[in-house]
């Protein structure tokens, strides 16, 4: 009986104060290099931003926004409210329409229109959440 009263002590007292044990190891991650991760993921969404914006002020953009009847001022105002995976998605979109038009493309092709005219609805979507 006394050997169940010391393996049940045992195991209650490792079972009360291992928590406290376990609680005061250090962090995996120290705080610059979290700092630096923070920065980085700060730096990416305002490339993101950016590269919509760059897209929303093509002329061409313009031109087939206006041609569809969306308003381009709400995709405008949308951009500043997407974040995380949406606003990458978009981003890289733009990137390939804007790498399109930059690349000289003067004449529109229906996929090129039909990427304008998707990531303006997506765009506008996300704005309504």
């Amino acid at each position: 009986m006394q050997m169940l009263r010391a393996v049940f002590g045992t195991a209650l007292a490792l079972t009360l104060f291992a928590p406290a044990a376990w609680a005061q190891q250090t962090h995996v991650v120290n705080k610059s290099a979290l700092d630096v991760a923070v920065q980085q993921r700060v730096t990416q969404e305002q490339t993101d931003r950016a590269a919509l914006h760059e897209f929303l002020q093509q002329p061409v953009v313009k031109n087939v926004a206006t041609k569809a009847g969306l308003p381009l001022d709400k995709a405008e105002a949308a951009v500043s409210t997407l974040h995380g995976q949406d606003l990458a998605q978009a981003a890289a979109q733009a990137r390939t329409v804007n790498a399109q038009l930059a690349g000289g493309a003067s004449t529109i092709v229906i996929s090129t229109t039909t990427i304008i005219i998707a990531l303006l609805i997506v765009i506008l979507i996300l704005a309504l959440k």
